[in-house]
This record gives structure tokens, sequence and C-alpha cells, in this order.
């Protein structure tokens, strides 16, 4: 991506634009493309080109997010990441060689056997207390009951862990209660401040200001022109990432701690995604054609966190597979007041990884 784009940035806007609607909601692109490129490597056919055409080059897509994963391994770092990618099948699944080296490729991959057939319910809890290790705890109950049943052959599922200390943090002693203007109403939040060089751009009634952390990680704080929340736009965001230069920041930015709670079959549907979830699915590479599959639920889950210190955020993607037959002089400060609802990014700016994609109209 460099400093401006990613592989699956036209994806990520229009699926957060159907997921978030109106309201604060945090999700995790990384996190959903993930589990889907995991899938991907086992579709043929029409059903993969549908894949493609909705999240891009899968190739290109694999290789950025192997690229995104590798933070967090220097002595020192003050960045934590944590990523599995994993696959549960059933322990009569006839699963092909060439897929289970294709799982094993990507960051964090693993195969792990489940008895969906005899005990569905009880695998169903094991991977969700896989989710929540790997997530620190902050991802809990990720599969509801009843998503999994006998009719369950593989469960993909996706766990992203980050967290990261901004490379100055906010001044504790600076934070104090003041308005924010939400939907119903301005409530007092937490509020943090700081004055300091930061990228700043400013364009058709935007702001953007990017707060760095350790190793590359950026959380770009957004503010729409005033009035309704605009949705955030591939044009704008690229403009404003390119133009971004360092200046003199006066920012008020208030703690968040935003989630996401989202069933993806109907979002992705709506963008093309469709012979995945129906009978005509053609995922005949993960089994090599020995059983007939399709996905019948795709589920996710996102926490993301900022405060003085830094940001942690975490999330997780599962995607069910069942049977086929089963249905100079130093310039002013620029002020920026972030006290209304805005947009936030958290990406890893060196290649392009979008770790969290969050909506605020309450920080609360």
């Amino acid at each position: 991506m460099g400093d401006v784009t990613a592989p699956d940035l036209t994806f990520a806007l229009a699926l957060h634009r159907l997921l978030a609607g109106e309201r604060s909601f945090a999700w995790s692109p990384y996190s959903v493309t993930s589990a889907l490129g995991v899938v991907a490597a086992g579709a043929r056919g029409s059903t993969r080109d549908e894949l493609a055409a909705v999240l891009g080059d899968l190739d290109a897509l694999a290789a950025a997010l192997a690229a995104g994963a590798a933070l967090g391994s220097g002595p020192g770092s003050t960045v934590t990441l944590g990523v599995a990618n994993t696959l549960w099948a059933d322990l009569t699944l006839p699963v092909a060689a060439e897929y289970l080296a294709a799982v094993k490729s990507w960051p964090g991959g693993a195969a792990r056997g489940a008895d969906f057939r005899g005990a569905a319910d009880a695998a169903r809890q094991e991977i969700n207390a896989d989710v929540a290790r790997s997530t620190r705890g902050l991802i809990e109950d990720l599969i509801q009951p009843g998503l999994i049943d006998a009719e369950t052959r593989a469960v993909v599922v996706n766990a992203l862990y980050l967290k990261a200390a901004w490379t100055a943090p906010f001044p504790k002693a600076e934070t104090r209660p003041e308005p924010f203007r939400t939907p119903g109403g301005p409530v007092d939040v937490p509020t943090m401040h700081v004055t300091r060089q930061l990228p700043y751009a400013a364009r058709d009634g935007w702001t953007l200001v990017s707060v760095p952390a350790g190793e590359g990680v950026v959380a770009d704080v957004l503010l729409p022109p005033e009035g309704d929340l605009v949705p955030l736009d591939e044009g704008v965001l690229t403009g404003l990432l390119d133009s971004a230069r360092q200046r003199e920041v006066a920012l008020s930015l208030p703690r968040v701690k935003v989630r996401g709670t989202a069933s993806l079959v109907e979002p992705l549907a709506a963008l093309g995604i469709r012979r995945l979830f129906s009978r005509e699915a053609d995922l005949s590479g993960v089994t090599g054609g020995l059983e007939g599959l399709r996905v019948d639920a795709a589920v996710h889950k996102a926490v993301l966190t900022l405060d003085e210190a830094g940001l942690e955020g975490a999330a997780a993607t599962a995607v069910m597979m069942t049977r086929l037959a089963a249905i100079t002089a130093p310039p002013r400060p620029i002020p920026v007041r972030v006290d209304r609802p805005f947009h936030l990014i958290v990406r890893h700016r060196p290649t392009g990884t979008l770790h969290f994609l969050t909506q605020v109209t309450d920080p609360r």
C-alpha cells in the first residue's frame, strides 16, 4: 500500500459502509480478508473468480497480509501482533494435501480436527476458547449456538490481536472531560490533548491527523465536514493521505472504545460474493473434489481501544462450511478538536495493511 493504497481498500471501504451504517462500529479488514483468503485457496472456477472480482488480486492480497503480519518480532518492540489462521476440519473430512499446505502457508496457519458430527457444540466451544486465547480475552463467544451443527464440515477462523504504543504518549494530566456531539446529543467524554508535529491534511471539508505508533503502525483520525456523518470515500481518503504533511497540531481526541459484531453473509452477497453461499459453490480444492462444500455462515467480532499510551485491538472472523447437500518560524498549532462523529483507521503504513476500520459516533 505504501502510504496511500491497499490491495483490498476498495472492498474494505465498501464493506465498511454496509457494516457500520450510522452507528459506532469497529471491524478488521485484515481479519475478514484473511479468512476469505484462506477459503479462496480452496475455491475453484466461477466461485474463485467471484471472490477475486470483489477482493482483488488474491495472490497480491495474500502477500500484503503476510507482510502486514511481520510486526512485533524485533527486540524491544513496542508493538505486539498475534495472527492465527486456523482450519477446523471434521474428523471425517478428507482435506486435500494441497489445501492443507495452502492453509499452513498463511500467517499463523494451522489445521486442527473437530468432531462436528458427534459433538458440534463442544467443537464450537473449543473454537471460541481458542479465539479468546489468541485475542488475549478480548473476543469471546465468536460463534453463537446453532451456527455449528452435525452438518458442519469445516470452519476457517482468523484471530487478530494488535497492541501498539504511541511513539510519544498523550500526557495523562492533560486528559479531561469535554463535550462530544453524539447523534443523541452532547455528552462529556474523557478527551486527550497534545500539541506536536503530526501528519496533517485538510481538503473538501475533511481533516486528517495521523497519530504514529511503533513499527509503522499509525492511527488515522478522519473528521468529516460539519453536518451528518459522511461515509468514508476512497477518493477522499487517498487524497488526504497523499497530501498529508508534518504540521504543528493541537489535537483534542477522545479516548475510544468501540466494538462491532456482524454476520457477513448478506453484506458480502451485496458486494457480489454469492456463489460461495449457494448450492453452486465450488470449494473442491478443500477436499480435492471428494466432498462438495459451501459456506452457510460467516461471522465477525472486533474491539478497538485508544488511550493515552497507545492502541489495542482484537478481531476474529469465522467462516462455516457445510455439505452441499445441506442447505521556519514555528507556525501556530492547527487546532483539531474531535468533538463529533468521526472515522478512525489503524493501519501499518509501510505495507498498507488495514488492521481496523472504525466509525465513532459515541466514543464511550
